[in-house]
């Protein structure tokens, strides 16, 4: 018995020839796109704050595994986090994947980080410099707060960055929404 639909059968069918699999390819890139940029979906078109927002604060603390925004001195959204895997000293060099402690200030952003978005963390000030060649030692540098990158959830319950501070990608999204350039950040023991 066949199961042939009636009509005439080519040899070669028209989707074969591959025009078909590219147009429709391109049907299904075009309308992703167009949805992701309306709903801010796609990572480079979230928006960032105007960095002209006043009253933001973040503190990190270290030892609780928990980072809290602050608007105008009240907390207003806590988030767990992750930190460097070398434990919860301070950072006194490159390489010691330690997260540092001190004040600071958000410096920039990356919105095709390795680990979906990041903002840059001023780290190393003057004094951290300072402090590290009176050892002898390079601080390191390119401390981000980011998220976690697909497929790792495991990466939320366990220290594994090389001193960052790591969030959920969905929490990424609405920390680098809320927080402009310039905000303050404390990172306590």
């Amino acid at each position: 018995m066949s199961h042939r639909l009636p009509g005439p059968v080519s040899a070669t069918p028209r989707h074969n020839d591959g025009r078909w699999w590219r147009a429709t390819a391109a049907i299904f890139v075009f309308f992703g796109l167009v949805s992701g940029a309306a709903f801010g979906t796609v990572g480079p078109a979230i928006a960032s704050p105007a960095s002209s927002e006043a009253g933001i604060r973040i503190v990190v603390e270290k030892a609780r595994h928990l980072m809290t925004l602050y608007r105008d001195g009240k907390p207003f959204r806590t988030f767990a986090v992750a930190l460097g895997r070398g434990g919860l000293g301070p950072k006194q060099r490159e390489g010691d994947n330690l997260t540092p402690e001190g004040s600071y200030r958000i410096i920039g952003r990356n919105p095709n980080s390795a680990y979906h978005l990041s903002l840059r963390v001023s780290y190393p000030e003057p004094r951290d410099v300072e402090a590290a060649r009176a050892r002898g030692l390079s601080p390191g540098s390119d401390i981000m707060i980011h998220g976690i990158g697909r497929g790792v959830g495991w990466r939320r319950f366990k220290d594994w960055t090389f001193g960052c501070i790591a969030v959920t990608d969905s929490e990424m999204e609405e920390i680098w929404r809320m927080v402009p350039d310039g905000t303050p950040i404390d990172i306590k023991p």
